[in-house]
């Protein structure tokens, strides 16, 4: 799919700017897109695939806080990028993806003279804002058993698939838990027919 099609909003002269001066690029699925630390050079807007948005602690545990599907930017990688900020989170391909990189030094002139690109900024700020807050309720006012199935609705509507090849390990990760405490309660959530478990996938009932 040509890039443009994911960005319909766009007007003439913002693609025209980002046709001249962004680059497109390839990650396979595990690659990571943006490291913790890191000076951000580029804000990624996703074409195809699917990227996952964590922080890291200082012990290396991680935790999700996002996804980002085709026609979606990272927001983090905007406000640092407009500030020269270095990024507090990890982006890594959760499956092969392709990405749009505009140069961050573009980043003032477009938000100050193009309207859907200022648009564009603000709607994304405002979708990672909500999605930020479901996560924090999640946290602070849910039990593990309660995140565990908000945590499968949420990853089942952004893949559009009931059926999900990941691994107990992988949810222990991006919850912040452990992998027998996940084998456990996603046991009881089969035992109550939510889901099905088989190997190496996770189906919702």
């Amino acid at each position: 799919m040509n890039w443009k099609e994911r960005f319909p909003q766009f007007e003439p002269g913002l693609i025209e700017l980002i046709e001249k001066e962004a680059v497109q690029r390839s990650f396979n699925a595990g690659d990571v897109i943006m490291r913790t630390g890191q000076y951000i050079k580029s804000t990624a807007l996703v074409l195809e695939g699917r990227v996952k948005i964590y922080r890291e602690n200082q012990d290396g545990g991680e935790f999700l806080m996002y996804y980002l599907l085709p026609g979606q930017a990272c927001a983090v990688s905007m406000i640092c990028a407009i500030q020269t900020h270095t990024s507090e989170v990890m982006a890594v391909a959760e499956e092969d993806s392709e990405v749009l990189m505009i140069p961050v030094h573009l980043m003032d002139d477009m938000m100050n003279q193009y309207k859907t690109w200022y648009q564009f900024v603000i709607q994304t700020y405002r979708n990672r804002f909500d999605e930020l807050l479901s996560v924090v309720d999640n946290i602070a006012f849910r039990n593990m058993d309660e995140r565990l199935e908000f945590y499968l609705k949420r990853y089942a509507e952004k893949t559009g698939k009931k059926s999900m090849d990941i691994s107990h390990q992988q949810i222990a990760d991006d919850l912040n838990s452990s992998r027998e405490v996940i084998s456990r309660l996603l046991k009881k959530m089969e035992q109550r027919n939510l889901v099905k478990l088989h190997r190496n996938m996770i189906e919702l009932t």
